[in-house]
This record gives C-alpha cells, sequence and structure tokens, in this order.
C-alpha cells in the first residue's frame, strides 16, 4: 500500500493496524490486549503480550542462520580504530554481560546507568540490560558530575556500566572523575560500578569498582527473561522547564514494535543493509537508530565515534559511506552545515565512491532550505527532512521512503506518519485554519513506543504534556500544516516572539537568513523591547573563506528579511559570530541565548558542547546594546 491507503487504514481501526504491525515479532505470549484505554488518558499498548527486546534484536536473527552478517560496525577515526561484530559474537557478548550482571544481583525491574562513550560495548550494555529485564538510563558520555548524580537520585541504579574515558578531536575526556564525583553527590549510591578500560585514559578503580572483561570471567550466559509489554525497557532524561530533568520512561513491547515498523517502512532498510547513524546513544536518535531498531530488522548498524569536519577532515562522512556501502544516513542538520561550512563546493564528495547511498534523512532541528538543496544537488539522492520528539522516539512527519516516496516540500517536515493524528491548535484548543500558525498537538491516543509516562513522576506527565489541550499530547512546537497536509515546524512554542502584537516564528526569519551565500548557519532569538514587546536577533556563521566586511553581510541580511517577511519582523539586529552554542547532539542553545541577551541569570547547559561560546555571544550581544546583567548561575 501507499502513503494515504496506510494513513487511511490506520485511521480507520488503529487497533487492527498496530495488531498487525505486532505479528513481526517474536511474542512469548501473545497480546490479546492490544490497547488498553481503561486509564485514559493513559494509554498502555499490548499490555498483555509476553517478549524480550534483546531475544527480538538479535537472538532471533541467530537463530534463522544469520550469524555470520554484521550487527555492528564501529569506526574510530579519533582512535584509528575499526571493528566488526557479526549476530553471533554480538549474542555472546550480550549474554556474558547479563549474566555478570545476575551474578552480581541486578534483577527484572533494577535500572543501571550506562555513562559510555560511542563504542560498540555501549550497545552491548544496553542489550544487556535489555535481556535480564534491567532497566537501563544512558546518560550522554561526559555528562558533569552534578547533571550525573540528579540523574543516579532519581532512577536509582543498582549499577553503573561507565567507559574510563571519552575521547574527542582536541582531547581525551576522563569520565571515572566525573563518575566518582556524581556518585559523592548523590543520596543514593550504586552498589557496584563496571569500568570499560579504555588505553587513550585508565582509570584507578575503587572499591566499588570492577574492571569490564573482569567482572564477566566466570559468569553463566543469560537467557532473555520475559517482560510484559508495557513494562519499561529505559529510562531517558531529556532537559524540563523546571531544571530538573524529566525521565522519559519508554514500554517494551510499543517500542519494539514501533521501531521495527519504521524501519522498512520509513527508511527503505531491509534485513543485511547498512544503515548509519550518526548520532550518539546519549541521545534518543542513538537509542532508536543506532541500537535497537536496525538490529530489530536485521540490518547492519555503524556506531561512529568521530564528528562531521575535523576527524580527520570535512570527507569523513564520506569515506565511512564508502568503505562501509551505507544504504542511508540518518543525521542532524548541523552536521551538514559544518561539512558545507567547511567544504562549500563539495570537493571532499568527488574524492569516494558514495553509489551504495539511498537516503539522506535529517532530524534533531529544524533544517534549513539552503542545507537540504546543498545536499541534493551534491550527494544525488532523496534529502529527507522528518520531526519526532525524545518523547515519541519515532517519526511525527516525515516522508515514508518504503511506503511511497512523496514530493518533498523544502522546509517542510513532511506528512503526519500513520499513528499520528496532528492538528494545530489555537490558544483556545481549537484547530486553526490550514497555513496559520499554532501549537502541534496530536490527538490520543499516541502510538505504540512513545512515553508511557515520565519515570515516578505520572502527575508531572499529566502537567507537561496532557493538560493544556485535554485530548491531545502538547508537542510545545509551533507550526503550521498547509494545503497539502504537508507539516511545518516552525519553532519550538516559546520560540514564537511576539513583535509589536504580530506573532512571528523566529524558524521563518532563520530560514531567510539561512538562504544568503555567505551564510553557513544562523540563529534567531526574540529579546526584550520596551516599545514592541520582542524583537528578533540574528547570529550569522559564514561559510569558509568569505572576506566581506561583516557589517556588508549584516546589512544585507536585514534587508532581505525586510523583502520577504516585511517591516513586520523588526528585524534590525544581526551580528556575525564565529560559532553558535550548541548541545552535543548540535541543537542550537536558542534558549540561553535569549537569556543572556535579555541580561537575565542563566545555568549552563548540561549538554552543551563547549561552554566558552557562551562569553562569546555575551560580548557580540553587548555590542549590539544587550546582554549587561547576563551572568551565568553558578548554583547548582
Amino acid at each position: 500500500m501507499g502513503y494515504k491507503a496506510t494513513y487511511e487504514a490506520w485511521a480507520t481501526d488503529p487497533r487492527a493496524f498496530w495488531a498487525r504491525a505486532a505479528e513481526t515479532l517474536d511474542w512469548i505470549t501473545p497480546p490479546q490486549t492490544v490497547l488498553d484505554d481503561r486509564g485514559a488518558p493513559i494509554f498502555a499498548w499490548y499490555p498483555d503480550g509476553v517478549m524480550n527486546t534483546c531475544w527480538n534484536a538479535i537472538d532471533r536473527h541467530v537463530a534463522a542462520g544469520r550469524g555470520a552478517q554484521a550487527a555492528i560496525i564501529y569506526d574510530s577515526p579519533v582512535t584509528g580504530t575499526k571493528r566488526r561484530i557479526t549476530y553471533a559474537e554480538l549474542l555472546e557478548q550480550v549474554a556474558q554481560l547479563g549474566g555478570a550482571l545476575q551474578s552480581r544481583g541486578v534483577e527484572k525491574g533494577d535500572r543501571v546507568v550506562i555513562y559510555m562513550p560511542m563504542v560498540p560495548e555501549a550497545l552491548i550494555a544496553m542489550l544487556a540490560c535489555a535481556r535480564i529485564g534491567a532497566v537501563h538510563s544512558v546518560v550522554f558520555g561526559g555528562f558533569a558530575a552534578h547533571e550525573l548524580a540528579v540523574r543516579i537520585d532519581d532512577a536509582k541504579p543498582k549499577a553503573i556500566l561507565a567507559g574510563s574515558c571519552g575521547i574527542e578531536p582536541t582531547r581525551v575526556v576522563p569520565y571515572k572523575p566525573l563518575l566518582d564525583g556524581a556518585i559523592e553527590q548523590a543520596e543514593h549510591k550504586p552498589e557496584f560500578c563496571v569500568i570499560l578500560q579504555r588505553e587513550q585514559a585508565r582509570a584507578d578503580l575503587g572499591a566499588r569498582d570492577v574492571e569490564w572483561f573482569e567482572c564477566q570471567r566466570g559468569a553463566k550466559p543469560a537467557e532473555c527473561v520475559p517482560v510484559l509489554g508495557n513494562d519499561p525497557l529505559y529510562i531517558l532524561y531529556t532537559s524540563g522547564t523546571t531544571g530538573q530533568p524529566k525521565g522519559v520512561q519508554r514500554p517494551s513491547g510499543g517500542h519494539a514494535v514501533a521501531l521495527s515498523w519504521t524501519m522498512k517502512n520509513i527508511y527503505d532498510i531491509d534485513p543485511g543493509d547498512v544503515f548509519w547513524t550518526a548520532s550518539d546513544v546519549g541521545w534518543v536518535v542513538g537509542h532508536s537508530y543506532i541500537c535497537y531498531a536496525p538490529l530489530l530488522c536485521g540490518a547492519t548498524t555503524l556506531v561512529f565515534e568521530g564528528k562531521p569536519v575535523g576527524t580527520p577532515d570535512a570527507g569523513t562522512f564520506w569515506r565511512v559511506i564508502s568503505e562501509y556501502g551505507v544504504k542511508a544516513l540518518f543525521t542532524a542538520p548541523t552536521a551538514f552545515r559544518a561539512i558545507k561550512r567547511a567544504d562549500p563546493g563539495g570537493e571532499f564528495i568527488r574524492k569516494y565512491d558514495l553509489s551504495s547511498l539511498k537516503y539522506l534523512f535529517l532530524a534533531g532541528e529544524r533544517a534549513d532550505s539552503d542545507t537540504i538543496n546543498w545536499a541534493r544537488e551534491m550527494l544525488h539522492v532523496p534529502v529527507i527532512d522528518h520531526w519526532w520528539q525524545t518523547e515519541t522516539g519515532w517519526t511525527i512527519a516525515g516522508n515514508a521512503m518504503g511506503l511511497e516516496p512523496l514530493p518533498v516540500k523544502t522546509g517542510s517536515a513532511g506528512v503526519p506518519i500513520p499513528g499520528y493524528d496532528i492538528r494545530i491548535l489555537g490558544e483556545d484548543g481549537h484547530e486553526v485554519p490550514r497555513g496559520q500558525l499554532g501549537a502541534i498537538a496530536i490527538k490520543l491516543p499516541m502510538p505504540p513506543g512513545c512515553l508511557q509516562t515520565l519515570w515516578q513522576a505520572e502527575e508531572r506527565y499529566r502537567d507537561s504534556y496532557l493538560s493544556r489541550f485535554p485530548g491531545y499530547y502538547d508537542t510545545s512546537d509551533a507550526g503550521i500544516i498547509d494545503e497539502d497536509g504537508y507539516v511545518f515546524v516552525m519553532a519550538r512554542t516559546d520560540d514564537v516572539i511576539n513583535v509589536a502584537g504580530h506573532r512571528l516564528s523566529t524558524g521563518a526569519i532563520e530560514e531567510v537568513l539561512a538562504a544568503l551565500p555567505d551564510v553557513a548557519e544562523c540563529a534567531v532569538i526574540g529579546v526584550a523591547d520596551d516599545l514592541k514587546g520582542q524583537l528578533p536577533m540574528g547570529f550569522l556563521c559564514l561559510n569558509s573563506g568569505v572576506s566581506r566586511p561583516h557589517d556588508d553581510i549584516v546589512k544585507e541580511a536585514i534587508a532581505q528579511v525586510r523583502n520577504q517577511i516585511g517591516p513586520v519582523a523588526a528585524f534590525k539586529l544581526a551580528c556575525v559570530v564565529e560559532r553558535l552554542p550548541k548541545t552535543r547532539s548540535g541543537k542550537i542553545l536558542r534558549g540561553t541565548m535569549a537569556k543572556i541577551a535579555d541580561g537575565e541569570v542563566y545555568k549552563m547547559p548540561a549538554t552543551i558542547d563547549d561552554p566558552a561560546i557562551l562569553e562569546e555571544i555575551r560580548q557580540e550581544v553587548h555590542a549590539l546594546g544587550y546582554g549587561q546583567s547576563s551572568k551565568r548561575q553558578t548554583a547548582p
């Protein structure tokens, strides 16, 4: 079936649709109840089904005779290391680690925190937890001690699995001192820590610690532990407006069903294909599409420890695609902006055979038209923007290439994916006309695989997502749906600014700025103004080799916004910066930038890639007459 027929089949009978999708998995006890809606607006998918995610991701492929196929390819330009792990080898390693955890008292329902760099052992740790029914919580390797401590206190893990260090292009980051500091700060203390020693920075082990391979010696390999469909698989913390992170709780059954369905239907990936998600396991994209989804469908997943530029150059992505025959690449727009900035003419692209590449998928933040067009022209493959969230775990709006490739509308995240009934609502909770900006909401129930609740915080779940628009999930994103049903995600709800009574999307202004020939990437924030309420302020990063005076480029940018959006935008504040502050997943920290510009006290974001950039931003906004009183909040 094509897209329209598939979407209609879901909309007509969602239970039957997701019952059929569940049949592609191995169940110990097949679910008799597809959807339990008795606790609405809290829903449960496959609550009486019994299964194990690890079995479906590894064991069944080995049992089917495909044990010799590569499950994981590891490529680490920062260490010069390459490895292939077959499904049979992965099964052995996962079962052994699972058995080691069981021998030390980790049982079904216990939590395990994983604090690892981008190495295969991070996936092995996740899968070992899934195998024994333990609930894993992956925390981005290198997170500050305080932020890790907060997560330890919330999840209360029996064990922590950690690497001795992470490796950045210019430095080695020892993890063990951060881990020790976090445990010292935390009220909850894990019973033991398993440390993967890396030669680049070996850790001194204490009384609580055991070495990764040593702890597995003599352990009985673990069998798969049966879990209910609604039992939690993992907790993934995402930032909350209160400063207290929110633990997104993912159900086992719905997660496996949804991710299995997406691999063929959205990404057009079959067993044996090489799928590369250039992200980190600390983020939801890494959970879904580095670890679980590719293995659930029997594909080969690529674990890459490096950067799009600098390890060693802007051609590293093309080298990896060529070397391993990657069929589809999934990454963040910021990665391509970095490559485009370093190599605008695509010289590196022409050095490699990219004939295996069929698709480029982008997500993580809004993809500007200029970046999409550049990638399409350079790679000669469909460039597919799609939109989803940590909370959903998979695509809300996109272009389902395995169902039916639809025309691409540059700037749009695509069309609603089966499972999601997307509505654009006004402040009063009523739908707004097509083409009008409003809050993006999803009619309940959410499909399988989305968060079931927040860990140990159901009321907070209700307050954060379900209370603003009763009967809907509030995405906290703003956007429009056009006459053809395409979704345009314009900004986070709090990035819609009010200029003299006119609601404007900062994303629309960014779209104009990104199209300027000298601009590699940009960001627009709203700053307080006594007269108009708010004004937009733009930050421009230029392409490599641009030598024009910055004042000329700024004037051109202001003129272009006036021409394309109009005087109503009141766009007069802009500056050229060397770089933008980002999270380690590539998201621009617009909220923090706005606090700096408004002179507010701000807290250093836990996920920031390089804290020094914030001072650079402060100096630039100061030159524009803003941010004089802003300062970092030093208290945790």
